[in-house]
């Protein structure tokens, strides 16, 4: 019954180190909101600007270039109009730089219990063994409680570092979100400025 759940909680360990990559790889500042766009969009006023940024947009795709050619793509509707859909956009890239953040989070809860079905699963083993052949051996019996705690240990090292990975990434997804919509309001402003 031990070795199901050890290999149960190998694959966890790989999967939960797996998504930790590829969010740490995703979520680079680089490539959320690269600098080439924020500094193109400080000095864009006049709508020949935004052609340039958009071409910009279009040569670095992120999730804060893809919003801002949206919105440079709607000029000619009315601000409202405008913002009401880049705010439909922006939930649409927040979910995508939050996509892989439910497993850890799903590994967060489940490999502590994973340990933990492993350690009952191992007691039940060694008082089995007990139970024919007595406490002869106490050495034996020390040993094989050393072995069952690794389950829960293993579970436990496995959680840890995906619980502080899925808190890091989620408040840095959030930190992405508040300067894109900062960046974008901005730009909305600047290219309907003097008008209604």
């Amino acid at each position: 019954m031990e070795i199901p759940v050890y290999i149960m909680l190998g694959l966890t360990s790989v999967v939960g180190l797996a998504f930790i990559v590829e969010r740490a790889l995703a979520l680079r500042w680089r490539k959320v909101v690269p600098p080439e766009i924020t500094a193109l969009l400080a000095s864009c006023e006049t709508r020949e600007d935004a052609k340039t940024l958009c071409r910009v947009c279009e040569k670095k795709p992120s999730p804060l270039g893809r919003l801002l050619l949206l919105a440079a793509d709607h000029l000619n509707w009315p601000k409202a109009d405008n913002v009401d859909t880049l705010q439909t956009a922006a939930r649409h890239e927040i979910v995508r730089l939050e996509r892989g953040l439910v497993v850890l989070e799903i590994i967060v809860g489940i490999a502590p219990l994973l340990g933990l079905v492993g350690t009952i699963a191992g007691m039940m083993s060694l008082f089995g063994d007990i139970g024919l052949t007595g406490l002869n051996d106490a050495a034996r019996l020390a040993k094989g409680i050393a072995l069952i705690l690794n389950a829960t240990l293993m579970g436990l090292l496995i959680a840890i570092p995906s619980l502080i990975s899925w808190s890091y990434f989620s408040k840095k997804v959030e930190v992405f979100a508040v300067e894109m919509e900062a960046l974008c309001d901005d730009f909305i402003r600047r290219q309907y400025a003097g008008k209604k």
